[in-house]
């Protein structure tokens, strides 16, 4: 399963990396890809939203899913 999230308040590499570790930390993620430019991060595997989201935002983030497209 593939899931989507918007996140908020990323502004360099370091922040890719933070948000990447709290979402691998995750049970149930199987990868993470965590795009800067667009603030977004694409994650597959069989995690809840609401513990990835809660994740990124005990890192300092904002995040918030994004609809099926």
């Amino acid at each position: 399963m593939t899931q989507t999230l918007s996140i908020t308040g990323m502004s360099c590499g370091h922040c890719v990396r933070a948000v990447t570790v709290a979402l691998e930390s995750v049970v149930g993620v199987e990868s993470v890809a965590v795009d800067l430019d667009l603030g977004r991060a694409r994650i597959e595997g069989r995690a809840e939203a609401d513990a990835l989201i809660a994740a990124v935002v005990a890192e300092g983030y904002g995040a918030q899913a994004v609809p099926l497209e």
